[in-house]
């Protein structure tokens, strides 16, 4: 444990927990907001069904009513928490949709409605990288001053042919670009990456983890897909399923991940959750408490550390 001084929760890899904890000694928790925003891949900018995997709440299907104001979403999600989280400080957390595909004027009373709630430490918003003009950076910046601002973008893979599979709708430059132009403002890029994406090896993944251990962003998201209900994949799984990987199988090849992933990224989600009533596969993930579990056997077994050279367990 001494080699990784910064993990106060015990974890064998940088959670975002204990970064908090580090960072702003103590813990918070996320209040999911929806803006009401859409997606360029959705209203026929780039594309009009979305990408494949993409639910009809557009990956936010946790998150708040659009139909209420941001204060009154607020004050709901943290009732909705009261019974596990007896604290007082949160994570504002855009997550359906593109949230910052809007006129900078919306974007402006969306985001500070936000911040101004005396409760809210931390501002997050996730985006697509082809969704980041000059003037929605530059208010993005004005509000990192304010109170720290984190971007996440949705890269999922840097290969080209899966890229188009599941409809993406930019090419790696328009992401390494919108990361480039954050961090000189200043603000913390977070990546979501999916895992197990039809037709990707072990290598083609890793290879996403190896890029971005070379890319100046500061958190991950590692995602097993998930076959969702009402999604064009959902209907392609159906039709021709294609191999998903089990609990056991995911759990090794996610502590090779984590082992080759650079040890100073914060890590901020390593299976995510499908709703349970739109979920066909892996219905495994259903089990958040037994995965979880699993998950920090398998690592303890198997001596799995975040920047470690275990690639090959």
């Amino acid at each position: 444990m001494a080699e990784y001084p910064y993990r106060r929760d015990g974890r064998r890899y940088y959670s975002l927990d204990s970064y908090l904890k580090t960072k702003y000694n103590e813990k918070m928790y996320k209040l999911s907001l929806n803006g009401g925003f859409t997606c360029p891949n959705r209203d026929g900018t780039c594309g009009t069904g979305g990408c494949i995997f993409c639910s009809r709440g557009g990956s936010g299907d946790f998150a708040g009513d659009s139909r209420l104001s941001i204060r009154r979403q607020i004050e709901f999600q943290k009732a909705r928490l009261k019974s596990k989280y007896h604290g007082h400080s949160y994570i504002a957390y855009f997550q359906a949709f593109t949230n910052t595909y809007a006129p900078v004027e919306k974007l402006r009373a969306v985001f500070s409605e936000a911040i101004k709630d005396p409760e809210v430490r931390i501002l997050s918003v996730a985006t697509r990288p082809d969704c980041l003009p000059a003037e929605t950076i530059a208010l993005l910046s004005e509000l990192n001053r304010i109170k720290p601002v984190w971007v996440e973008l949705g890269l999922q893979t840097i290969h080209p042919s899966t890229a188009q599979f599941i409809r993406r709708g930019y090419d790696l430059a328009v992401f390494d670009r919108a990361v480039s132009l954050l961090r000189a403002e200043g603000i913390d890029v977070i990546v979501h990456t999916i895992l197990y994406l039809p037709g990707e090896t072990k290598s083609n993944m890793l290879e996403t983890i190896d890029y971005l251990n070379r890319m100046d962003i500061q958190g991950v998201k590692l995602q097993l897909l998930h076959v969702l209900d009402g999604t064009d994949l959902g209907d392609l799984y159906r039709e021709h399923p294609f191999p998903l990987p089990s609990m056991e199988e995911y759990l090794d090849f996610l502590g090779v991940c984590i082992c080759s992933l650079r040890s100073d990224i914060v890590i901020h989600r390593l299976t995510g959750d499908g709703p349970k009533s739109i979920l066909i596969a892996p219905l495994w993930t259903a089990n958040k408490r037994l995965v979880l579990n699993r998950m920090a056997q398998s690592f303890k077994e198997k001596d799995v550390w975040q920047g470690k050279n275990c690639r090959f367990l």
